[in-house]
C-alpha cells in the first residue's frame, strides 16, 4: 500500500466516526493548551520579576543592616537585626571604593503630606542626588535633589506623578510649599510616571535629603545603602571593598549583609524556572491520559473494522501494512489536536496578557516543542497496542465475524 492511500484510508476511517475522533482531538488538545497556558503563566512570572528588579537601576550592591546566614540571599531574612546600625558617615565611606561608581544612603517611613487643604498619607524616602540616576528615575518637571552636604537637612522635595496630580492638580507644582509631617518644603522636582516596582509605587512616593528624613523620623540610622559598582565586571570587587570598609568601620565586626542584584534575579530565576518545570509536568499528565484515551479509541476501532481488517490480510496486506494504517490514525488524531490546542494556548495566553498587560505570559518555545513533541509520541505510543491486535487478526475468522 502506498503512503498516500494509506493516509487516506487512515483519514476515511477517522472520518467515519466523528464523535470518536472529535472526543480524542479534544482530548489532546486540552492536554496541549493545559501545557502553553501554564507555563506562559510560569515563565510570565519569571520574566516579571526578573524585569522588576532589573528595572530598579544597573549594576546594584545593596548593603542591609545585620548579618544573615552564609546561605545567600534569602527573601525572609531581608529585615534583619543588627548591634550596629547603618549611618550616613558609613555610607560616605563607601565613596573612596575604587570599584564604586554611585552611593546613595536610604531611609525610609510614611508621613502625611499636605496642600491647600488635600490631605493624603505618603511613603518619604529619605536619599541623595544620587539615588534618582541610581534607580532609574526621571525627572518631567524640575531638578533632582541637591549635590551637597549629606548632613544638610534642605527643606526640598521632589514628589511622585499621582502626588502632584491629587495635591495640585493642574497647577504647577514646583516652587509650590507643602508640608510634610511637621515640616514645610518646597517641591523642586516632579518625576515620571513609572508605576509599580517591587511592591512600591513610586508615583505615590516623596524623595526629601537624607538628613531631613532622619530628623523627620527621629533616627540618625539608615534603611539601606545602595550602591552602583563601575561596571558589571565590577560588582564582586564591589561588594568585597564595600563589607571589608563597613567592617573596618564596625571595629572588625561584619554585622551586615552585602547582596548584589544579580544574586538576587539568580535566587529568583531558579525558583520560577522550577516552578515551570513543575506546572509543565503537571500538565503533561494530562497528555498521558489523553495518550490513554487515543488508545482505548483505536481499540475500539478494531473491533469495529475487524472485517475491512480481514479483507486487507485476503488481498495479501501484510501485518506491517496493518500496523502502519492504524499507527496513521493514531498520528494523524495526535497531531490535529495537537495543533488545536496550540492555537488554544496561544488564545489563552494571548487572553492572560490582555487581562494583565504588564504580565508577560509568553510560552517558552521549549514547552511548546515538547508539549507538541509529547502530544504526538503519546498517541504513538499507546496506538501500539491496538495497531498490533489488529495486525494479528486471522483474515477467516474476522470476515467470518464481519
Amino acid at each position: 500500500m502506498r503512503l498516500a492511500d494509506t493516509l487516506r484510508f487512515a483519514r476515511d476511517a477517522a472520518l467515519g466516526y466523528p464523535l470518536r475522533t472529535t472526543l480524542s482531538v479534544l482530548a489532546m488538545s486540552i492536554g496541549v493548551a493545559a501545557v502553553v497556558v501554564l507555563t506562559a503563566l510560569g515563565d510570565g512570572a519569571r520574566r516579571y520579576v526578573v524585569g522588576q528588579f532589573s528595572s530598579i537601576g544597573t549594576n546594584l550592591v545593596i548593603v542591609l543592616p545585620g548579618r544573615t546566614g552564609t546561605g545567600g540571599f534569602n527573601p525572609a531574612n531581608v529585615v534583619t537585626t543588627t548591634p550596629r546600625d547603618l549611618t550616613i558617615a558609613d555610607a560616605a565611606a563607601l565613596r573612596r571604593a575604587s570599584a564604586i561608581r554611585r552611593v546613595a544612603p536610604l531611609a525610609v517611613g510614611t508621613s502625611e503630606i499636605s496642600y491647600g487643604g488635600r490631605l493624603r498619607e505618603i511613603m518619604v524616602a529619605g536619599s541623595t542626588a544620587e539615588f534618582l540616576p541610581m534607580r532609574n528615575f526621571e525627572l518631567v518637571q524640575g531638578r533632582g535633589l541637591p549635590d551637597g552636604d549629606w548632613n544638610s537637612a534642605g527643606a526640598v522635595a521632589v514628589i511622585g506623578a499621582v502626588v502632584r496630580d491629587e495635591l495640585f492638580g493642574t497647577e504647577p507644582a514646583v516652587g509650590k510649599l507643602i508640608r510634610v509631617g511637621d515640616r514645610r518644603l518646597r517641591v523642586i522636582g516632579v518625576l515620571k510616571p513609572s508605576g509599580q516596582g517591587l511592591g512600591m509605587n513610586t508615583d505615590e512616593l516623596v524623595i526629601v535629603p537624607v538628613a531631613l528624613a532622619q530628623a523627620m523620623f527621629n533616627t540618625n540610622t539608615l534603611f539601606r545603602i545602595l550602591i552602583e559598582a563601575r561596571s558589571r565586571e565590577a560588582i564582586p570587587l564591589a561588594r568585597q571593598q564595600a563589607t571589608e570598609i563597613i567592617r573596618q568601620r564596625h571595629h572588625g565586626e561584619e554585622d551586615v549583609t552585602v547582596i548584589t542584584q544579580d544574586a538576587i534575579l539568580a535566587t529568583f530565576d531558579k525558583l520560577l524556572g522550577t516552578l515551570t518545570l513543575g506546572v509543565a509536568g503537571i500538565a503533561a499528565i494530562s497528555l498521558a491520559v489523553a495518550g490513554i484515551l487515543v488508545m482505548n479509541v483505536m481499540l475500539v476501532a478494531v473491533t469495529q473494522r475487524t472485517g475491512e481488517i480481514g479483507l486487507l490480510k485476503a488481498l495479501g496486506a501484510p501485518a506491517r501494512t496493518i500496523r502502519l494504517v492504524f499507527l496513521t490514525e493514531a498520528a494523524m488524531l495526535s497531531s490535529f489536536g495537537a495543533v488545536v490546542g496550540y492555537l488554544l494556548g496561544q488564545l489563552g495566553a494571548l487572553a492572560l496578557r490582555l487581562a494583565f498587560p504588564v504580565f508577560p505570559a509568553y510560552p517558552p518555545d521549549w514547552a511548546v516543542i515538547a508539549g507538541l513533541s509529547t502530544a504526538l509520541g503519546t498517541g504513538l505510543l499507546f496506538g501500539v497496542m491496538p495497531a498490533r491486535r489488529a495486525a494479528r487478526l486471522d483474515p477467516v475468522q474476522a470476515l467470518m465475524k464481519h
